[in-house]
């Protein structure tokens, strides 16, 4: 194997991104060979070199990779598209990831992305029942009787919606949660009864939560979101 840099071996390894890794060794936290590891760019051979990170043993292999991002508005939910930003530039990992599921360009929050194809697999596929939440804002306020009729099932194109949990927060903002996924299905719903999206928001998928990840942000899943994740999917 040709040797790496160390920054971009820690990345590989799945321990941090390549920035992350810099700031590892700056901070003296990593060893290659029994010794401080403190500067930057320096090489390393996987196979040969013994790498330490807070003294616990990194090794290369193949591993799956589950991350939460909070995706921004204007940016397309592709792993490529040319002239316009995805997803993919906003994440510093050397795995190939693949988004779960899409927001449309102009809807926010939490996006998926992993390599195991299985849980990419189960969780786009509406047949597996997972629910997946949003905050709508429309442009209005919308009656009590309106979201009754979202909850209910709306026709889109001959075929109705599947029943829905909604909940009001003000006179124009209410959560919604879905067990499917058309395409742009909640724009298509609320223009269906009237009313236009201005904000749409996605703070949950199965048991991940976006909670307070800022914008343009990620995360990896923790190690117990992973198992819960991966328990549901059996």
């Amino acid at each position: 194997m040709p040797l790496m840099r160390l920054q971009k071996f820690l990345s590989a390894a799945g321990v941090c991104s390549r920035r992350h890794g810099e700031v590892f060794i700056q901070a003296g936290r990593v060893r290659v060979n029994g010794r401080p590891a403190t500067v930057l760019g320096s090489q390393v051979d996987p196979e040969k070199d013994r790498i330490e990170v807070d003294g616990r043993i990194v090794t290369l292999q193949e591993r799956y990779v589950y991350i939460a991002l909070n995706k921004p508005k204007g940016v397309v939910t592709s792993c490529s598209h040319a002239g316009e930003t995805v997803v993919m530039d906003l994440i510093d990992l050397p795995q190939r990831l693949y988004p779960v599921g899409r927001l449309d360009k102009d809807s926010t929050g939490l996006l998926l992305l992993t390599n195991d194809g299985r849980i990419h697999h189960r969780l786009s596929h509406p047949s597996f029942d997972h629910e997946k939440e949003y905050e709508v804002t429309v442009e209005r306020p919308i009656q009590d009787s309106v979201l009754d009729h979202l909850s209910a099932g709306i026709l889109l194109k001959g075929a109705p919606t599947r029943p829905a949990k909604v909940r009001r927060l003000s006179g124009r903002r209410f959560k919604i949660v879905l067990k499917e996924g058309r395409n742009r299905q909640i724009r298509r719903m609320v223009r269906t009864v009237g009313y236009r999206v201005v904000r749409l928001k996605r703070i949950r998928v199965a048991n991940i939560r976006l909670g307070n990840l800022p914008i343009g942000a990620w995360r990896h899943l923790t190690t117990g979101e992973e198992k819960a994740l991966l328990k549901s999917l059996q």
